[in-house]
């Protein structure tokens, strides 16, 4: 009788330490999917992901918008990507996102982690491909060949949203004198992130590419007022006024730079 107690309960204290150890190996491998998380700013998600923490606390790594994506532009990350593992995402230069119109990744995802609200046109019943947020573009443009005085404009006949998300600004071209530069420029509020410019420059390492929105772009700060803009002024004067006007001048610039005198005030 003895001896069976003492087997019982050596058993017993063999199966508390492996499970105490198992408990611990979960514990070491979910907190590195925290931290995998909370470490992987330059991840690209689908469109209508939620802001980082939310989409993480959403996602449970089924893979339904992956297999739902007609392009194969969506992958479930593994570890080593620059997403946290399990979750979806996208690299733009080897396969962009191509703006479906029904948008069935988003459509597929059964937790809002991917949120349709974020994608639905203004009626609030059809979708809107366009307000996709993926990331932002932004140009590297010591090493584009257009900024060099080249001709190409490969980013910009490839971008879907064309003279709208990306343009072409004009300048002459210093180094030679009788040429023109044509230089793209995004525009951020537009630009939907889908790595289609990206997937089409032509040099060897893309200088047009997809970051997160938070990463590539600046943020101003509630302080600062455009006072000519209604929406801005409305937000810091919500009991109504005017937006500043200031009268436009016909002049040019050059003729500010030329001109013999300078407006002093005797106060």
């Amino acid at each position: 009788m003895g001896d069976g107690q003492g087997i019982d309960r050596r058993g017993f204290l063999s199966r508390l330490t492996r499970g105490a150890a198992a408990a611990a190996v979960g514990g070491v491998v979910w907190g590195g999917f925290v931290r995998e998380g909370q470490n992987a700013p330059l991840s690209l998600r689908p469109p209508g992901a939620l802001p980082a923490q939310d989409f993480l606390g959403k996602c449970i790594r089924c893979g339904l918008c992956v297999e739902a994506c007609p392009y194969d532009t969506l992958f479930l990350a593994t570890p080593g990507d620059r997403a946290p593992t399990g979750t979806p995402s996208l690299t733009p230069r080897q396969v962009p996102c191509y703006l479906c119109t029904d948008i069935p990744c988003t459509v597929a995802c059964p937790t809002g982690a991917l949120d349709l609200a974020s994608v639905t046109a203004e009626d609030g019943h059809s979708l809107d491909v366009n307000r996709t947020r993926i990331g932002v573009a932004v140009m590297d443009y010591h090493n584009c060949i257009a900024a060099w005085g080249l001709r190409c404009d490969a980013c910009y006949r490839a971008c879907p949203l064309i003279d709208q998300a990306l343009v072409l600004d004009y300048s002459r071209n210093k180094r030679t004198g009788r040429h023109a530069v044509l230089l793209p420029r995004v525009e951020p509020d537009v630009c939907t992130g889908c790595g289609l410019c990206e997937r089409a420059c032509v040099v060897e390492k893309a200088a047009i590419f997809v970051l997160p929105r938070e990463v590539a772009l600046g943020q101003v700060g509630d302080n600062y007022v455009r006072g000519w803009d209604e929406a801005d002024q409305e937000r810091v004067n919500p009991d109504g006024g005017a937006a500043d006007q200031v009268d436009r001048s016909g002049k040019g610039a050059l003729d500010y730079l030329n001109d013999g005198e300078l407006e002093v005030d005797d106060d």
